[in-house]
């Protein structure tokens, strides 16, 4: 049996998470009236100390409608340049909302305030987009899962606020980072005017991401759901699987990390450098060394063209993070 390091998206819903969806209360949720739907909306926005949150299929669409609230068309988000509503949402911000993009280049994905600083126009006449908002993401993905600092993301508060532009947070990962860190989610969910946070990578449910926001920001991104055709109805039986994740599954990402720090040091990576669950390699011969960790039964992801992505999750034990353990270490080692 291979042992599948692509994604943590690659979870199944545990037995128990399978007997919570089968037994949930439904409603039609586009009318607003799946009880466990608004059950699990109203438990994640308080969380974060918002007002609502809004049940999407994806995250993808959760950043679209998160970032659409704050920018319109014809104006600019700023991002960091390998961050994922810019590299890996398909140009799905510009092709549906009109918006345009300009990034930094941040160490491991990190906010870079001065960097930021030279690119923000909020207000410079008819000849420039304006700024309407900082995005920043928090675990980063293609950083290797790196967290940024509370500290940091505070100073990126205080700064939006000082040029008067908004702040949205890609919180995919944010279980992740609240594990690691020990940071409340009520702190994070400070930093941020509007924030995505996914159900279905580390906590194990099936499908689902969050939209948390205001009311206003959560009412009006309801209807553009539904014209993105995001608009479900019984959707209680994948709400339920998110509510069980959240009561059972958030803790037990510790065990990722550590996962993640073993396969680190048998890649020959720096453990202390692995923040969470995801270790990035940098390898010439990628597409060659995916082939090779594949036909040994160990499958990983290939990210860029020199770059392999390896993730941990709730669908792979210790007995098979050190069989892919020992793979990797020899394949690393060209042995």
């Amino acid at each position: 049996m291979s042992v599948d390091l692509r994604s943590d998206t690659l979870t199944r819903p545990t037995e128990a998470m399978r007997v919570a969806m089968a037994r949930a209360e439904v409603g039609d949720d586009v009318y607003a009236e799946d009880p466990t739907t608004r059950a699990l909306e109203e438990r994640v926005a308080d969380l974060f100390g918002h007002q609502a949150a809004l049940f999407t299929p994806t995250g993808s669409m959760a950043n679209v409608l998160a970032v659409r609230t704050l920018v319109g068309a014809g104006q600019e988000v700023l991002c960091e340049s390998s961050a994922h509503i810019a590299r890996a949402e398909l140009g799905a911000h510009a092709a549906y909302t009109g918006l345009t993009m300009r990034t930094w280049t941040g160490e491991r994905g990190q906010i870079d305030l001065p960097a930021i600083g030279r690119l923000l126009a909020p207000d410079l006449g008819p000849f420039f987009v304006a700024t309407r908002a900082l995005s920043v993401e928090n675990t980063h993905n293609f950083a290797g899962g790196a967290t940024l600092p509370i500290d940091d993301l505070s100073a990126l508060r205080e700064y939006a606020d000082g040029v008067g532009v908004a702040v949205h947070l890609d919180g995919a990962r944010i279980w992740n980072a609240h594990v690691a860190t020990g940071v409340p989610l009520r702190d994070y969910g400070r930093v941020a005017d509007v924030m995505a946070v996914c159900l279905s990578k580390g906590l194990g449910a099936p499908i689902g991401s969050l939209l948390v926001g205001s009311g206003g920001a959560v009412e009006e991104s309801r209807v553009w759901r539904k014209r993105m055709g995001g608009g479900m109805r019984q959707t209680g039986v994948l709400a339920a699987a998110g509510l069980h994740a959240l009561d059972h599954h958030v803790e037990r990402l510790a065990e990722d990390h550590e996962h993640a720090r073993i396969l680190a040091e048998a890649c020959g990576v720096d453990p202390a450098t692995v923040d969470t669950n995801i270790v990035v390699l940098e390898r010439d011969d990628a597409e060659a060394f995916v082939r090779a960790a594949g036909a040994e039964g160990v499958l990983v992801a290939r990210v860029g063209p020199a770059t392999v992505r390896l993730v941990t999750h709730l669908d792979v034990d210790r007995a098979g993070i050190e069989r892919a353990a020992v793979v990797l270490s020899r394949l690393v080692g060209g042995r």
